[in-house]
């Protein structure tokens, strides 16, 4: 008797797991890949993830939003160690529910991305969903700290190292975004050194 109930309980868990939302990129999954509206040091261009990997591994980080206090922290600490993925042959795109125009700002400013890494709009949250990761709705009368509202669902912060065989190499989640960044580029400098 039990065990019939261990395994009801059992298949019932399972099933519930399994009709649950989608969960986030797995190491070795194939990345999905994704075309989207970018700025990089205040100009708009088009990011291909599939085309940028011809050049070498991808970082794709998710954040909540730009102008918002960890997601400040998490760009400037890419931006100030940007050099470091370059010379492990990376480069970093971030990607959130942010429109163009703020992006656009975000990109260029001194504090933060300052020039040097790319931002994607997922304004429609199709890449974030494509990806498993979590997401949050948009509070009415929520405020960046320039004091402007944010208009926009949030995703959860979940960085995805992608080789450029189009493999995710590894996820970070779950952890400050210092940390994350850290652990990102500890991924790529082991994908470097494995070459």
């Amino acid at each position: 008797m039990k065990n019939a109930i261990k395994r009801s309980l059992t298949a019932g868990l399972l099933g519930m797991v399994l009709a649950g939302p989608a969960l986030a990129l797995n190491e070795g999954d194939s990345a999905p890949d994704f075309q989207a509206a970018a700025a990089l040091n205040g100009n708009a261009f088009t990011f291909g993830l599939r085309d940028n990997l011809k050049k070498g591994p991808v970082v794709v980080y998710f954040y909540p939003s730009a102008y918002t206090n960890g997601c400040n922290i998490q760009a400037h600490t890419f931006a100030e160690k940007n050099e470091r993925f370059k010379a492990a042959g990376a480069q970093v795109v971030g990607v959130s529910f942010d429109s163009i125009a703020r992006l656009k700002s975000f990109s260029a400013d001194p504090d933060f991305c300052a020039g040097k890494i790319a931002v994607a709009s997922d304004a429609d949250g199709k890449i974030a969903k494509s990806y498993g990761v979590n997401v949050r709705s948009a509070v009415a009368g929520r405020k960046d700290t320039r004091g402007n509202d944010i208009d926009h669902d949030f995703a959860e912060r979940t960085t995805f190292v992608v080789g450029s065989d189009g493999r995710v190499v590894g996820v970070v989640g779950g952890v400050s975004p210092t940390e994350n960044v850290d652990k990102a580029l500890t991924l790529v400098q082991g994908l470097a050194a494995s070459r």
